[in-house]
């Protein structure tokens, strides 16, 4: 039945005065243009377009491409039938508006229906032109010329014009979403204050095509479908692009499409910043600054919430998604007012045994998902089954979304209420934090709000449509997947002397952790780790950066932050140096690529140990020449223990010796905290342990008997000659290591009119530890020694050393070799 009369019999059967139908002219009803205080911003957000993986040849691009236009050809019909059951009731209402119990007044149908017939017949030229093409190209598919194969260029499917014709007349929305506020407004109003129109408003319905169902849609949610229509369009002419060769003859034109597209959301969103508020009062407005999603914490659960931030107040919302033919929802969960919010930051802590099998489990999952992603057929049958896996991936994300933030930003309110918010990224946290404190230092009123309304507002305002799901982002064939290695070497710049440490992230899939951190540095202007971290990286695009100082009297504090654009055409195995800003402070460090494919991910391992392990294999896997362990503890010794009397010969507690062991056999970053609060003398016993504890002393033992042949040398300078010589001998991690020793027992022994330690009592100390004589039988061809002889030689070789005035340059770390070119500075 005509919709039009079913209106028409419905405003009689209400006793409502109806003129006769007359024809009337869309382009005369709509003269006055709404002025709107009110605009959703524009974000791209998902279509449920299929993804375009990466091609080999055009012919599977045009394959695909084909795929891509029947999906956008389904999806303007839907929209179509959408347009006309919105304007299905406006003839009915524009004829009662002449009468003297009108429904809507002339100004109101011409504000609810503004620009809603001419976007419909730009969508219906647009929609008949890509109808008649894709026809035309399937029968010249099913009928080719007989005995001959038809050329690339003689089937190509030529739709560029059309998606160029329509973007050309976007501008239409423009009118529609400057009015949408107001159209939406009457439509509020009326539906509260006329039982004739709220049963129109509540019941219109749409037709779905061949199988003659019908969805029932309320008035609201309608006008909110062009909304949602242009803010696909960048999306829809990104994937058609990306499905169409350089070389076709519809690539310009859909290029400039894009660009056009892109530049008019550009123009709202730059448009629509100063109406995204509402008035306060004395004259302030209640404006969003902010909004994403974060995962919140109520007695113990987590749940993933979207926040938003407004000029004076946080508001906490749980989404709920439309059903069929309705509009979004955001439920209310808690505000909270800016004006005296404290805030603070902690990383939470280890994570138990069984929240850590559980984030494995999903992140296995998540590997296999993606693999069988790669590997689906094409064709339909295909597709199909690509569908559903990556609806189970993306599930899969959100778990892992949820159980996986360990950064905790916690908000205290001076009326007492206080809530925890959970974040992966200490990046991401510290936007939020920025954000947050900015305004409570304004010390905004809070006026209070109108919950409902507010939080029904928040599917227009907000500007983030979903959650942060790599499985939902396009492919970008510049993404890194294999090992991204990231030496973080030294910093400069800092105010006053603290103890810095970095932290470091990277997108892309999480199947890896995606964060690491170096240890913390001892307080000082020039803090240096050069220290090497290491990630597993799938469809990594963005590396970021942060430098944190530590405080045991306050929280950590950000000093600085950056985000550096990884691009796989400018890395490699090579090691390139970076300087990156971060804000005042200036950090160096070298950054390395190797491409290849993932392995299933495997439970988080464990550190590796350090204690009893040769020390070259420890200095391999930490990529240094020097194991942080003799370097950390050798920084605090320097840092509080040079005037410590008898330092490294008055022993430590056994047991905060032990702890400390067992900190750096399981966490460099926990061991360098625990070294930070440790008394000296446990510091400096950690050191001694490591040396006594390791299978092969610092000066090899093969070298024992030439080093005792050397005291026979009667002149020093000569006898230091062939000791250095004999050192060159040695593996490069033993003779760093050594010469990084010496040069320390060499500055601790400048104090000893202090600490008491001259260079024979330091030799003493260490002597035994650094070079022990052969076990007999086991290739020792020398005189047999007693143990008092051994230690006289041990202690004497070492004495020899430290008298060395002009001992050999170490190295820290090992050589990031850079060509010049590959050096670059980013500011």
């Amino acid at each position: 039945m005509d919709v039009y009369r079913e209106a028409m019999r419905y405003l009689e059967s209400q006793r409502v005065p109806v003129e006769a139908e007359t024809e009337v002219l869309e382009e005369d009803v709509f003269q006055e243009e709404a002025v709107s205080c009110f605009l959703s911003p524009f974000q791209a957000e998902s279509i449920d377009f299929p993804e375009t993986p990466t091609f080999h040849s055009p012919e599977e691009m045009l394959e695909r491409k084909l795929v891509v236009l029947k999906g956008i050809l389904e999806s303007e019909e839907v929209y179509l039938r959408e347009l006309e059951a919105l304007l299905m009731p406006m003839k009915a209402l524009w004829a009662s508006a002449g009468t003297s119990q009108p429904v809507l007044s002339c100004r109101q149908v011409q504000t609810v229906f503004y620009q809603v017939p001419e976007l419909r017949d730009m969508h219906q030229s647009f929609y008949s032109g890509l109808k008649a093409r894709l026809s035309a190209h399937c029968q010249t598919d099913r009928s080719p010329v007989e005995g001959r194969e038809m050329s690339l260029t003689e089937c190509e499917l030529m739709v560029g014009d059309l998606f160029l014709k329509m973007v050309n007349q976007i501008g239409l929305y423009r009118g529609f979403i400057e009015n949408y506020e107001e159209a939406v407004e009457v439509v509020r109003k009326c539906t509260q204050s006329d039982p004739r129109f709220r049963t129109l408003a509540e019941s219109m319905m749409s037709n779905n095509g061949a199988d003659k169902a019908r969805t029932k849609y309320t008035f609201e949610a309608l006008l909110y479908k062009p909304l949602d229509r242009v803010t696909k369009t960048t999306l829809v002419l990104h994937d058609l692009l990306k499905t169409t060769p350089m070389e076709h003859g519809d690539y310009i034109a859909l290029q400039e499409a894009l660009r056009l597209s892109r530049s008019f959301l550009s123009g709202v969103n730059e448009s629509s910043r100063c109406k995204r508020e509402v008035t306060l009062s004395h004259g302030m407005r209640r404006q969003l600054m902010r909004d994403g999603f974060v995962v919140d914490v109520s007695d113990g659960e987590r749940s993933l919430r979207h926040i938003f931030l407004y000029t004076d107040l946080l508001l906490c919302t749980r989404f709920k998604h439309a059903t069929k033919g309705k509009q979004d929802q955001y439920r209310f969960c808690w505000y909270l007012p800016l004006a005296g919010l404290k805030l603070c930051w902690v990383a939470d802590q280890e994570r138990s045994s069984d929240a850590q099998l559980r984030l494995d489990a999903i992140r296995t999952k998540m590997y296999l998902l993606r693999q069988q992603l790669e590997q689906q057929a094409k064709g339909s049958r295909g597709m199909i089954l690509a569908a559903r896996s990556r609806k189970k991936l993306e599930q899969m994300e959100l778990m892992l979304l949820i159980h996986s933030p360990v950064y905790r930003l916690e908000l205290h309110s001076p009326s007492g209420k206080s809530h925890a918010l959970l974040l992966s990224s200490l990046y991401e946290l510290e936007e939020w934090r920025r954000a947050i404190h900015k305004l409570t230092k304004d010390n905004i009123e809070t006026v209070p709000p109108d919950l409902l309304t507010l939080t029904s507002a928040c599917v227009k305002l907000r500007m983030t449509q979903q959650p942060p799901l790599q499985s939902t982002n396009a492919e970008d064939k510049d993404s890194l997947c294999g090992t991204l290695s990231v030496a973080i070497h030294s910093a400069c710049g800092l105010q006053q002397p603290t103890s810095v440490y970095v932290c470091v992230e990277v997108d892309g899939y999480e199947f890896y952790d995606k964060q690491a951190q170096t240890h913390s540095s001892v307080h000082s202007l020039n803090p240096h780790w050069d220290q090497e971290l290491s990630f597993q990286v799938d469809k990594a695009q963005n590396l970021r950066v942060l430098c944190v100082s530590q405080s045991d009297r306050q929280d950590d504090t950000v000093l600085g932050k950056t985000n550096l654009k990884l691009e796989s055409k400018s890395l490699n195995k090579r090691w390139r140096r970076e300087t990156l800003q971060l804000g005042q402070v200036e950090l160096t460090l070298s950054l390395k690529y190797s491409p290849h494919p993932l392995d299933l991910p495997s439970p988080a391992a464990q550190q590796q140990r350090v204690f009893c392990v040769p020390i070259e294999t420890v200095a391999q896997q930490q990529g240094v020449l020097v194991p942080h362990v003799v370097r950390c503890c050798v920084e605090e010794v320097e840092r509080r223990g040079m005037g410590e009397i008898g330092i490294y010969r008055i022993s430590g507690n056994t047991r905060e010796i032990n702890m400390l062991k067992a900190a750096f056999n399981s966490s460099l970053r926990e061991a360098v905290t625990r070294l930070r609060s440790a008394e000296v003398n446990a510091v400096s016993g950690v050191l001694k342990l490591y040396i006594r504890e390791l299978p092969e002393p610092l000066l090899p033992t093969e070298l024992f008997q030439s080093l005792a042949r050397t005291l026979d040398i009667q002149d020093i300078d000569s006898r230091l000659v062939s000791m250095l010589s004999l050192l060159q001998s040695c593996p490069d991690a033993n003779r760093h290591t050594f010469l990084y020793l010496l040069r320390h027992l060499q500055r601790v022994s400048e104090r000893q009119d202090i600490n008491k330690m001259s260079l024979m009592n330091l030799a003493t100390v260490f002597g035994p530890s650094l070079l022990r004589p052969p076990v007999a039988g086991l290739g020792h061809d020398g005189p047999a020694l007693d143990i008092s002889q051994e230690v006289v030689l041990q202690v004497q070789v070492v004495f020899s050393y430290l008298q060395c005035k002009n001992l050999p340059e170490y190295q820290i770390s090992l050589p990031h070799d850079t060509e010049p070119e590959d050096e670059t500075t980013h500011m």
